[in-house]
């Protein structure tokens, strides 16, 4: 059967039709692209090119004077088979993680739970408690903290008054680590926020239900509370973690940059600092830089292999 003049236009006009989406999805794509290209740029420029340099510079002898010399694995070597001072530095960087992270977000929680109550001038408190975290990292701040903790220092003087004779914080390698990891739990507002959000959460109604069976206050914390924020606790656990490895100005700034007394305070980062900017070993310090990524890595990997036994999440079955 002959079809007829508009028959065959209105089938032409379907048979065009997909290649009419297809070019409005392309242009719409261009267009897409074009926003996101500043952002292309900026990664391609300042992250994955140094990052790729960086893994190349491991492997070479550089001191920013001359070209890269390749070495193969002889930084890598080194680090772990021949330098004393990497080793030790790999260890008071664990000491300040493992003592430092669950203090911070233990008194973190702590100070959520005093926030989660009604009180009058509540949101005064949550930025008076919240300041620390503004201020904490800042070089200021940490010179304020060697002050504090030097012989002649506050701290000090207040136990003095006590009749206490307390040696210089800051001077003493067994206690000079334990410093900083108490300015890193003074720094408790962001995972103090966080916990503050995830408490809100908590259906009342499960405290009513314990409040029947008469629970009481830890035991409603340790069976209600506990387990209804555990996502909210390793979000902060794992954040803790990736910048507590990070930590460098409070080093840096408490022992003026040389890690001391005793290499007490020498944070990864810092003698990372030291080699790379101070002795021009650029390809040793890119080594240690890539250590350092693996280890939070493993750390990070770690977390979520084993969050599955301890983190309740709303729909689990």
């Amino acid at each position: 059967m002959a079809l007829t003049t508009e028959q065959l236009q209105a089938a032409r006009t379907i048979d065009r039709a997909p290649a009419v989406l297809r070019r409005g999805i392309g242009q719409k794509n261009l267009e897409a692209y074009l926003f996101l290209a500043p952002w292309f740029v900026g990664l391609i420029a300042l992250t994955a090119g140094p990052l790729c340099a960086s893994l190349y510079l491991s492997f070479t002898s550089y001191d920013m004077l001359q070209a890269p010399d390749w070495v193969g694995l002889q930084n890598y070597i080194k680090l772990f088979i021949s330098d004393a001072r990497y080793l030790h530095a790999l260890r008071v960087t664990l000491i300040y993680v493992f003592v430092g992270v669950p203090l911070n977000l233990a008194f973190a929680l702590a100070v959520a739970l005093l926030l989660k109550q009604k009180v009058r001038a509540l949101g005064l408190f949550r930025g008076i408690y919240y300041l620390p975290s503004l201020l904490g990292g800042s070089v200021a701040i940490a010179v304020i903290w060697r002050q504090l903790f030097n012989r002649g220092g506050v701290i000090n003087e207040g136990l003095a008054l006590l009749g206490i004779n307390a040696p210089n914080w800051i001077g003493t390698p067994q206690y000079a680590v334990y410093t900083l990891v108490l300015l890193h739990v003074w720094q408790f507002g962001s995972a103090m926020i966080i916990f503050l959000a995830g408490l809100q959460q908590v259906p009342p109604e499960l405290y009513e239900a314990a409040e029947v069976d008469g629970a009481r206050f830890w035991q409603k914390f340790w069976n209600v509370t506990l387990p209804m924020i555990t996502p909210v606790l390793f979000f902060n656990l794992v954040l803790g973690i990736i910048h507590s490895f990070q930590a460098f100005t409070s080093a840096y700034i408490v022992s003026g940059g040389l890690g001391g007394p005793a290499d007490s305070t020498m944070f990864y980062t810092l003698y990372l600092y030291q080699q790379g900017f101070k002795n021009f070993h650029m390809g040793y310090a890119a080594a240690m830089g890539w250590i350092l990524l693996l280890i939070i890595a493993v750390f990070t990997a770690i977390n979520f292999l084993v969050s599955s036994r301890w983190v309740y999440y709303g729909d689990d079955r």
